[in-house]
């Protein structure tokens, strides 16, 4: 896929790796979840000699994209080792928000299918030789948030989990008090497809199972607001926001640190 000029900038600039971590290796995966063929994309810094701590990565409802292995390599770039998983299978993207909402909704309407996906791209990054198994995080972007908060209500082994705009509707919650991880929600104030009545009642479940949570409301962000390319599908409520992104990632830079040191 050709990067947008947008996304060049964005990659050049936000997406700088330091000349420390110059030696950012990727590799492309081949797994299944059942007899469902999968492809995902993992990245780490080769430099690196002992084992790090990892991350898995969600991408939005249009399947994993540049956006997503971009993402994956900023993390690299920062010690660690990222997995961008494929939850719909090899080479399957939407180009339309109907085809969007179709592929996303089989995950929504069976929340045991959305776990066992996620969890097959755990595996593959719990296995990976230059990952401490016992450190591991997972981040996702809109239908990838949704997806990793509930692969975390699953009791998945997780030490940190973000949510970068993601779905709350959780409308059973008692598989809540599973979560084992810190949670992190970094939503928009602004944000139409996450109600605010949506954000209040997901909290309640986390008071209540005790769970240790931070959540993070960005004035004037709507949905996407992670993603330079966001604008580019005309919908209403989806933008990018500058702000947002940076403020929200640095967000989960400090977990990452105060979960796993620097």
């Amino acid at each position: 896929m050709k990067s947008t000029p947008l996304l060049a900038l964005f990659a050049a600039a936000f997406y700088f790796v330091d000349p420390a971590n110059a030696a950012i290796k990727t590799q492309i995966i081949d797994y299944k979840d059942g007899n469902v063929a999968l492809q995902g994309f993992l990245a780490y810094d080769d430099a690196i000699a002992t084992p790090t701590p990892g991350v898995l990565v969600v991408h939005e409802w249009w399947g994993l994209s540049d956006y997503s292995r971009a993402r994956a390599k900023q993390l690299a770039g920062l010690g660690y080792t990222a997995f961008a998983l494929d939850m719909y299978g090899n080479g399957v993207k939407a180009e339309t928000p109907e085809a969007a909402g179709k592929l996303a909704g089989q995950f929504y309407e069976n929340r045991d299918l959305m776990r066992s996906r996620a969890a097959a791209g755990l595996n593959v990054l719990k296995t990976q030789k230059n990952v401490d198994p016992k450190r591991i995080a997972a981040i996702g972007y809109c239908f990838g948030g949704s997806t990793v908060l509930e692969l975390s209500r699953g009791g998945a082994d997780l030490a940190a989990v973000v949510s970068f705009h993601g779905g709350l509707d959780f409308p059973d919650p008692s598989p809540t008090k599973n979560i084992k991880a810190k949670i992190l929600i970094c939503a928009g104030a602004d944000d139409p497809m996450v109600p605010i009545d949506k954000l209040h009642a997901f909290v309640a479940q986390l008071k209540d199972a005790r769970i240790d949570y931070e959540v993070n409301l960005y004035g004037g962000a709507v949905h996407g607001f992670s993603n330079p390319e966001a604008d580019k599908h005309g919908m209403p409520g989806l933008a990018y926001n500058e702000k947002a992104d940076k403020r929200s990632w640095e967000a989960m830079r400090y977990l990452f640190q105060e979960t796993f040191g620097k």
